[in-house]
């Protein structure tokens, strides 16, 4: 089954002047599941994760509402405020829903490097443990320090970094989000999506550019930790949903010639259903 681990939908209505902003044009729109279908039936994509881009409980029950009425819509990352006194409970209660995957606090909003890494994170996160919900980690590379404590401390919570921890793909520096990056990969609880890396790379939106830093994820991380995901319709600042799906592809073949029984299934979709417990229609 082939998964699309990372797309968004949103209506502009709800945000309150929150990002996209006006200067987005290409995003500053309401996107639903009417828009993204057509590129899945091209790709041969058969499910999504939806996963959430606003730091709001109720904008989690309306992306629970959506993936209700739309059946490829398989699971839902929501949002809880980690810190809060009732935070467990919040999650319980959200966990009802058999659509709930897992949940996403938006660290990369943060300036505190270290914000996930304070003991007062970690009620919500047995919460999640209990619950099997997976920890989306949206960080940048400065945050992975700060991410790499809090996984030392909860071995048994599946986490997820997003867009690769958002490399300075742009600039072509590589350390220290490298080291970092490679200490989390360490952990085998921790895995990492392929997605978003096209938004990062500024003008140079290319293989060349892309490169590396997907060889460095491919590597540390092995196919069988790793998902493709679109970040669609973030991804239509940068390219467009045949143009990744196509690219993406084309690096796996490069970096992995001669692929095990599967591991591209993996990649793209495999890795996904398993972690996210989406099971085949």
């Amino acid at each position: 089954m082939k998964v699309d681990a990372h797309q968004h939908f949103w209506r502009l209505a709800d945000r309150g002047g929150q990002w996209p902003p006006a200067s987005l044009a290409a995003i500053h729109r309401d996107f639903g599941p009417a828009d993204l279908a057509p590129h899945l039936q091209a790709a041969g994509v058969e499910a999504t994760v939806l996963v959430q881009s606003l730091p709001s409980v109720a904008d989690t029950h309306w992306m629970l509402s959506v993936a209700a009425t739309t059946p490829w819509v398989r699971g839902v990352v929501g949002w809880v405020d980690f810190k809060a006194p009732d935070a467990p409970a919040q999650i319980e209660a959200l966990a009802r829903n058999p659509l709930l995957k897992g949940l996403r606090p938006m660290l990369q909003d943060l300036s505190d490097n270290a914000w996930i890494a304070d003991p007062a994170c970690d009620a919500a996160a047995q919460a999640m443990q209990h619950h099997g919900l997976v920890f989306d980690a949206l960080v940048l590379p400065r945050q992975l320090r700060g991410l790499r404590r809090f996984a030392k401390r909860h071995p048994g919570l599946t986490i997820v970094i997003d867009h690769g921890a958002k490399p300075l793909i742009a600039s072509g520096r590589i350390e220290p989000w490298r080291s970092d990056i490679a200490a989390l990969a360490a952990m085998p609880h921790v895995h990492c999506k392929v997605s978003g890396l096209l938004t990062e790379a500024g003008d140079r939106r290319d293989v060349a550019a892309i490169q590396p830093y997907v060889q460095i994820l491919w590597l540390l991380f092995g196919p069988r930790r790793l998902l493709w995901g679109s970040d669609w319709p973030v991804l239509n600042l940068a390219s467009d949903y045949a143009g990744w799906w196509d690219l993406a592809h084309d690096l796996a073949q490069r970096l992995y010639p001669h692929p095990q029984p599967d591991d591209f299934s993996a990649l793209f979709g495999g890795n996904a259903a398993r972690l996210y417990h989406i099971d085949p229609c």
